[in-house]
């Protein structure tokens, strides 16, 4: 099992949480899992920005993005140079430390 720590997020986890996640079930799976519902409008397709999160620690360790996350990402709030789509990103052995962004763009929410 791989550890994952949540930055404390004032709505979605407002005390931050520790937990054993599962290796090679992408973060947002395991966030979910632990009851930390992180916004996923397109149902994990790769195809928003709502699951976006900074990676503080462990960035390295996740397999690259594709070109698609990538351009995704670009259109993301608070987009940093450890940001990735939680739907995409596949958890490996090493411990990440993830923040989940104070504000997210969801263009079918606000319509």
């Amino acid at each position: 099992m791989t550890e994952i720590v949540v930055l404390p997020h004032p709505e979605l986890c407002p005390e931050g949480k520790t937990f054993d996640a599962t290796p090679g079930t992408s973060l947002l799976d395991n966030l979910l899992a632990q009851g930390i519902e992180v916004e996923h409008a397109c149902e994990k397709a790769c195809a928003c920005t709502t699951c976006h999160v900074i990676v503080r620690e462990g960035f390295a360790s996740l397999p690259p993005s594709s070109d698609d996350e990538d351009d995704m990402l670009d259109r993301a709030w608070g987009l940093t140079s450890v940001s990735r789509l939680s739907c995409q990103a596949k958890v490996t052995d090493t411990k990440l430390v993830v923040e989940i962004p104070k504000y997210t763009i969801n263009y079918a929410k606000e319509r």
